[in-house]
């Protein structure tokens, strides 16, 4: 055998190794964080116990927190992705003159996973199932924040006997699909990453590791440790990404609605969204922001005794930005005002 053949397959054998040394490396990188997430994960049931109760309703336990005495209910429904915690301290305000129950959409934090499709139809099911295996009876306040918004909207369609007012907090219009669908499609818009790839990042470790570049814009840093250690599951960014793509229906259901005299209250946001973040053009974006606002004052048209307060100083999350409008909107209903 030739000297040449011989340092050949010895410069073979040496990237052989090489490549293997690299390849079990990553893997007990990938491993280890694999094993990490796990580890936090389980740590994080005892240290984040649900505030409220887990009530049986059908083939899941859907988590509701009760908090004060007095009727009317106030029934928070949060917005796409939020959950009972991103109300913050506004139910405790609440709680000082009324009944209020804030509480997790099936999959979101401590609610367990349905079987059912994420439509507003189940959803509302849902919740009125829960309340009343819980004894909590009506009449109900209905408060919406954004996707949450449509939900109360069909909360009251569904049971408008036992609802006696709605506050809708910078809630998703009817028509913002049929409306926004074609720029964003011009602007090229992906959307939010998959729940594939969301669970993938979580259960890697690396959504936890790099939590403060990843979730920059998109969660509070105050509430990045119960994002991450309650609300970031594999359920919850499924059931996220369906109520998502099943919103349309939840449009049609509600579109055209009349409530009469009910009481209806619209907070709308006063500061435009950053759209430009969104990758978002700067004319696309004014032609968005121009549609919601529309979709805003259109809800007065709800009811006969409507009212539109617009949130000086809030962009979307109003209930962060101006809590104690929202507070302040409640209350006046609930007072009789």
């Amino acid at each position: 055998m030739s000297k040449t053949n011989t340092v050949k397959k010895t410069s073979t054998k040496r990237w052989k190794k090489l490549l293997l040394s690299v390849g079990l490396a990553i893997i007990l990188i990938v491993g280890s964080g694999f094993l990490y997430e796990a580890i936090a994960s389980s740590s994080a049931k005892q240290d984040y116990p649900p505030p409220g109760k887990l009530v049986d309703v059908g083939d899941y336990k859907l988590h509701i927190n009760k908090r004060g005495s007095g009727s009317p209910t106030i029934l928070l429904e949060a917005g796409s992705g939020e959950t009972s915690l991103s109300w913050r301290d506004i139910p405790d305000q609440l709680a000082e003159f009324a009944t209020v129950v804030s509480y997790d959409r099936a999959g979101y934090a401590w609610s367990e996973k349905a079987g059912t499709e994420r439509t507003g139809a189940n959803i509302v099911k849902e919740l009125h199932t829960a309340l009343e295996k819980e004894g909590i009876p009506g009449p109900y306040l209905v408060v919406g924040h954004s996707l949450g918004g449509m939900y109360a909207r069909l909360f009251t369609q569904t049971y408008p006997e036992e609802v006696t007012g709605l506050v809708l907090v910078d809630a998703r219009p009817e028509n913002d699909e049929r409306e926004t669908k074609a720029i964003l499609e011009a602007e090229n818009f992906a959307g939010n990453p998959s729940a594939s790839l969301l669970t993938l990042l979580k259960r890697s470790g690396v959504l936890r590791l790099f939590q403060d570049s990843l979730l920059k814009g998109m969660v509070a840093e105050e509430d990045r440790g119960e994002f991450i250690n309650v609300i970031s599951t594999p359920s919850y960014f499924a059931a996220k990404e369906e109520e998502g793509k099943l919103a349309s229906l939840t449009e049609d259901a509600i579109r055209g609605q009349k409530f009469g005299a009910l009481p209806v209250r619209v907070i709308a946001r006063g500061l435009p969204q950053d759209y430009i973040s969104f990758g978002i053009s700067e004319a696309g974006g004014k032609q968005i922001e121009d549609i919601w606002q529309a979709g805003q004052r259109s809800m007065l048209d709800l009811s006969t005794n409507s009212q539109l307060i617009v949130a000086e100083t809030s962009g979307h999350m109003i209930i962060h930005d101006q809590p104690e409008l929202v507070v302040k909107t409640i209350r006046s209903l609930v007072e009789g005002n």
